[in-house]
């Protein structure tokens, strides 16, 4: 399958808190509690993160130089390691001062103390959680939150590890937020109220940076393709997709040669595209007038969207920046992310159809995706190659970015399961959603969130990871159950 082009990877601060005097009155103690260290910070290191060691920190004033060189680094979330009790004085000027989103970690080192030869040096071995809630308490005195924390056992726990993963997922997200560059190229389809969006806004909220994109641009990308270009990503194509007889619908027919060779260029115009402007993904919309060179390269690009979205770079059609974003967050989770609407009720089933025309991830894809030609784009104008597949089997989650009243964004979020069974062969991807216990009853509660109609369709369960994104940056956040 195709390989990602781009890096995940994050930059996470990480440091503990000590009660200095207990290393002069316990002997021993301060290298059990460095080798504990040294553990966790192996165990976050296996996330695909660059972990920064600050080592202990024993005084306030130790507190304050771990501040300015923490703020320094710019990390994407700090990690506290609670590995004994600590005076809240040696927490405060970092907690005041740095802006990542807090994780604190509370794990001991055993599950229980062995009380027949308990003693003071086996409770501060264990003394994780002593002084959490004073730290909390200081957090909030100095009107701040605390992000997370994680409760539990330095070895042998599979849920505090977890909640580790979750963590660097999310520092992942954050880092890549970070001047992203989503670009817009055309405009909104007329009458689409929901697609409008201020590229200030997302500049705000996200941190992300909206280049501007004329078709002409990409004219210009699909003029200067080489026929080594071409060439490579007729090859590609036709290794990656499968290009079937047409079965039940008369809008499809057999890829056809002059399609293959359009999509192959329009994929060659978009990969100079994309260096050109630098993107991290891009969403578009342009009509064109009939028998133009716009039309043309407009309706030539969802094939190289969808080689694109595998790689790492989301791209999306009808303009819809929002969802351009949620995918993107998606793939930096390294979940997918297709563009995704809702399609017709399966009522006997207790599923529904959920899929879009257009581009899609196919590294979710259950199987070969699959190429037709169509004699036209249902409601745009147009025709041309079009993928189709179904999505892997199992667990699924949904995100849909919206916006308020007052023009603040909102995460909308779903968990549910792809089904087996079969889809239609429209040329549309498509996959059959179960909500449990209700798929109806779920989505009348999704659809009372107020999304718009796309949202962004990713592998596995991970509500509670994104809401943590959410929260990191501020933004209102839903889990429709």
């Amino acid at each position: 399958m195709i390989n990602r082009t781009n890096t995940r990877t994050a930059k996470i601060a990480y440091f503990a808190v000590i009660h200095g005097i207990y290393f002069e009155q316990f002997p021993g103690l301060e290298e059990n509690l460095r080798r504990y260290h040294r553990e966790l910070l192996e165990k976050i290191q296996a996330n695909n993160v660059e972990v920064i060691d600050f080592g202990f920190v024993d005084s306030s004033e130790k507190a304050f130089e771990v501040a300015n060189e923490i703020q320094k680094i710019s990390p994407d979330v700090c990690f506290c390691n609670m590995i004994t009790y600590a005076t809240s004085s040696v927490f405060a000027p970092i907690m005041k001062s740095v802006n990542a989103p807090m994780v604190l970690l509370a794990l001991q080192p055993r599950s229980a103390m062995d009380y027949t030869k308990a003693n003071t040096f086996m409770q501060l071995e264990n003394d994780n959680i002593c002084s959490v809630p004073e730290f909390t308490g200081v957090a909030i005195r100095f009107g701040k939150k605390i992000a997370d924390i994680i409760i539990g056992t330095l070895y042998d726990d599979e849920e505090a590890d977890k909640q580790i993963s979750d963590w660097c997922d999310v520092a992942i997200v954050l880092h890549a937020l970070k001047g992203a560059r989503l670009g817009l190229m055309g405009h909104v389809l007329e009458a689409m109220y929901d697609m409008h969006c201020d590229p200030t806004a997302l500049s705000a909220a996200f941190g992300v940076h909206v280049p501007l994109i004329e078709i002409e641009d990409l004219v210009e990308c699909y003029n200067e393709a080489t026929e080594e270009e071409i060439a490579a990503k007729v090859a590609l194509i036709n290794e990656e997709f499968e290009m079937p007889n047409p079965v039940s619908d008369p809008v499809t027919c057999k890829l056809t040669e002059t399609d293959l060779l359009n999509s192959a260029k329009g994929a060659a115009a978009l990969d100079r595209l994309v260096k050109k402007f630098n993107l991290n993904g891009m969403a578009y919309y342009y009509e064109g007038k009939e028998g133009s060179v716009q039309r043309k390269v407009a309706t030539s690009l969802i094939v190289g969207n969808s080689i694109l979205n595998a790689q790492g770079t989301p791209m999306c059609g009808e303009f819809d920046i929002k969802t351009n974003l949620a995918m993107y967050i998606m793939d930096q989770l390294d979940i997918g992310g297709s563009f995704a609407e809702l399609h017709p009720f399966d009522f006997n089933d207790n599923t529904i159809l959920i899929g879009h025309d257009g581009p899609h991830h196919i590294k979710i894809a259950n199987g070969k995706p699959i190429l037709r030609s169509l004699i036209k784009y249902h409601g745009k104008p147009g025709s041309g190659a079009s993928v189709e597949f179904k999505l892997k089997e199992g667990p699924i989650t949904m995100l849909g970015i919206t916006q308020t009243h007052d023009g603040r964004f909102k995460f909308v979020i779903g968990e549910g399961y792809s089904k087996v069974g079969p889809i239609p062969p429209t040329g549309n991807t498509n996959t059959r959603g179960y909500f449990p216990p209700d798929t109806k009853d779920f989505i009348k509660r999704w659809c009372m969130e107020g999304p718009t109609h796309h949202y962004a369709l990713g592998l596995g369960h991970k509500a509670e990871t994104i809401r943590k994104i959410a929260d990191s940056l501020g933004i209102e956040s839903v889990i429709v159950r």
